[in-house]
């Protein structure tokens, strides 16, 4: 059997025993390289980064005293808060949004986060 066919067959196994979280994780990992985004697990606090990902959750900072709009993109290898200062709301930032974002990289309680990161909102299609 030739590479393609053993290579075909191999992915067609793996989608079928694989669980669906998984194969989205795949997915996103492989379009966020596509769009030249780096992986959000190699990404290092200070480091100038560009991530791509869905974002899974969107709201308020419980604790800020000022307002604060918080959404954590998952792009299938890691998590990155993202965080507007001075921000209630952002007209297309919601779950289930594919969005590019660009900043510093910083840590906060373990987790990174880009601060008033540049943003763009991709097409899901």
């Amino acid at each position: 059997m030739n590479n393609t066919g053993g290579g075909y067959l191999r992915r067609l196994v793996r989608r079928l025993t694989s669980d669906v979280g998984e194969l989205d994780a795949d997915d996103l990992s492989e379009r966020s390289q596509a769009f030249g985004a780096q992986h959000a697990c190699d990404c290092q606090c200070g480091q100038e980064a560009v991530v791509l990902g869905r974002l899974r959750s969107v709201g308020q900072a419980p604790k800020a005293s000022a307002p604060t709009l918080e959404a954590e993109l998952f792009d299938g290898t890691d998590g990155v808060t993202l965080v507007w200062l001075g921000r209630r709301r952002i007209t297309g930032i919601e779950p289930g949004r594919t969005v590019k974002a660009r900043g510093r990289i910083a840590v906060r309680d373990g987790h990174k986060v880009l601060y008033n990161p540049y943003y763009e909102l991709q097409n899901t299609a």
